[in-house]
C-alpha cells in the first residue's frame, strides 16, 4: 500500500507549532480513521492529533518533548488508495473529458502532491524541529539598532525583556555591548523554563499595552444577586451573573465592544463572552457563545464544564478564542482593587473585586445600613470608549444585576 505522511495540523488559531506530549499508538498498528494518534500541548491548552484515515502506522517520526511547527511531518501512514482519496490525502483522478466533469476539489485541505508520497523503500528523513518557541516580533518604541534586533531575535527575545537595562550609547540607547554584558550576568543568576502558558500569557499581555488603555471603577451592590443566588438549586457564580449582565448591556450598544480599524468601528458579529480561569502557571479564557440570547440557567451548565475543560487544559476548539470580552473574577483571592488588562483581540475587559460588607445611607430608615458591595472595574481601549460610556455600561452592568430573576 502506499505511503502518507502525517504532519503537525494548524490546532487553532495564531497556533505555530504544538509539542509532543505522549505518542499513543505504535508503529505496525492499525488505526481507524480519527484515531487518536498523538497527544499533544500547545501554549493554549493539550490536544490530540487524530489520524486522516484508516490504515497501518507505518512510522512515527516525532519525539516526546519535541515541539514541531504546523506541517512538519511526525508519523507515517500507510493506506489503501480508496481511504487516502476519501480523506484528500490524494487527488482524485482527472475524470475525462468524455465525461464532461471537473476535477473534484472537494475536501483537500490535507492532499499532497505525487512528489510528496513517500518512497517505501527509502528512510524517511527527519524534519527539522523546534526546540525552543518561536521568536517574538519585537516592537518597542525605543530605537534599538539593527545589530542589536538581530542579536536579540537569535535568542528569541523582545524589547520588554530589557525594559531594566540602562544603556550607555547617546541618549541612554542600549548598545551591543551592554546587552552582551546583560546576557554574560544572566548566566550568574538562577533560572528555570517558563512554561509555554506563560510565555503565552507574557505576549498576550505585551501586544495588549501597545494600544492606549484606561479603567472606570463602580461599586455595585450584590444583596440582590446572592439572595437570588440562595433560592436556586443550580448556584451559579457571581461572574456567571455578571457575565449575563455585561452580554445585555452590550446587545444594546454593540459599538462599546467593537474594534477600531483604521477610521472604522467594527461591530461585533455576537456576543461571544471569555471567562478567566486559573491554570497551570497561567490563566486560560474559555468562551460561551452568545451569551446574551441564553438565559442564566442555561449558561450554567456549559459555564461548569468549560471551568472543568480548563483546569485539565482540554478546552474543545470552539470555546477558544474569538470573544468580544472577558470576565475576571479576582474576589476569591481577597483584591478589592486591580488594573485587569483586555486580551489583544478585545477592547474591554470586568474585572470583579471581592465583597465587602459596607454601610449605606437609607434615607427611608433615616440609618446606615448594610450592604454587600464589588467593586467592578472596567478595563477598555481609550480609543473606543471615554470615561463616561465606560462609566455608563458599568452602571447598567449595575442596574441589571439589581433584578438578577430577569437574567
Amino acid at each position: 500500500m502506499p505511503r502518507f505522511p502525517i504532519t503537525m495540523p494548524q490546532l487553532g488559531e495564531s497556533i505555530a507549532e504544538a509539542t509532543i506530549r505522549e505518542i499513543l499508538v505504535a508503529p505496525g498498528e492499525t488505526v481507524k480513521a480519527d484515531q487518536n494518534l498523538f497527544e499533544v500541548e500547545t501554549d493554549k491548552a493539550v490536544m490530540e492529533v487524530t489520524t486522516p484515515c484508516g490504515g497501518v502506522i507505518a512510522e512515527i517520526t516525532a519525539l516526546v518533548g519535541t515541539s514541531y511547527p504546523v506541517g512538519s511531518p511526525i508519523a507515517v501512514i500507510e493506506a489503501s488508495e480508496e481511504d487516502a482519496l476519501k480523506a484528500g490525502l490524494i487527488r482524485p483522478a482527472e475524470i475525462s473529458a468524455a465525461d464532461g466533469g471537473e476535477p473534484s476539489e472537494a475536501n483537500l485541505h490535507f492532499a499532497v502532491s505525487e512528489q510528496d508520497l513517500i518512497d517505501p523503500s527509502a528512510p524517511a528523513a527527519v524534519q527539522p524541529t523546534v526546540e525552543g518557541g518561536l521568536p517574538v516580533p519585537v516592537r518597542s518604541s525605543v530605537y534599538l539598532s539593527p545589530r542589536l534586533r538581530h542579536r536579540m531575535e537569535e535568542l528569541g527575545l523582545n524589547s520588554a525583556d530589557l525594559a531594566g537595562l540602562p544603556g550607555s550609547g547617546a541618549g541612554g540607547r542600549v548598545t551591543v555591548e551592554d546587552f552582551e554584558k546583560f546576557i554574560k550576568a544572566l548566566d550568574q543568576s538562577r533560572m528555570t523554563d517558563a512554561s509555554p502558558m506563560r510565555i503565552a500569557v507574557a505576549d498576550s499581555m505585551r501586544r495588549s499595552w501597545t494600544r492606549p488603555l484606561a479603567s472606570v471603577t463602580v461599586p455595585v451592590a450584590l444583596d440582590a444577586v446572592l439572595a437570588h443566588r440562595r433560592s436556586v438549586a443550580a448556584k451559579p457564580g457571581i461572574s456567571l451573573y455578571a457575565m449575563r449582565a455585561l452580554a445585555l448591556a452590550l446587545s444594546e450598544n454593540t459599538a462599546v465592544a467593537g474594534r477600531l480599524i483604521g477610521t472604522k468601528i467594527v461591530h461585533p458579529h455576537a456576543i461571544d463572552i471569555g471567562f478567566a480561569v486559573e491554570a497551570d502557571d497561567g490563566v486560560l479564557v474559555p468562551v460561551i457563545r452568545q451569551v446574551d440570547r441564553k438565559t442564566l440557567s442555561e449558561l450554567q451548565g456549559p459555564y461548569d464544564g468549560l471551568i472543568a475543560f480548563a483546569k485539565e487544559r482540554r478546552l474543545p476548539k470552539d470555546a477558544m478564542g474569538g470573544g468580544i470580552a472577558t470576565i475576571t473574577n479576582v474576589g476569591p483571592f481577597g483584591i478589592t482593587a486591580a488594573s485587569p488588562i483586555p486580551l489583544p483581540e478585545q477592547n474591554l475587559v470586568l474585572g470583579l473585586m471581592a465583597g465587602r460588607k459596607m454601610p449605606v445611607w437609607d434615607e427611608e430608615k433615616g440609618a446606615f445600613v448594610p450592604r454587600m458591595e464589588s467593586k467592578f472595574i472596567l478595563s477598555f481601549d481609550h480609543r473606543i470608549l471615554d470615561g463616561g460610556a465606560a462609566g455608563r455600561l458599568l452602571q447598567r452592568i449595575g442596574q441589571l444585576l439589581q433584578e438578577p430573576g430577569g437574567l
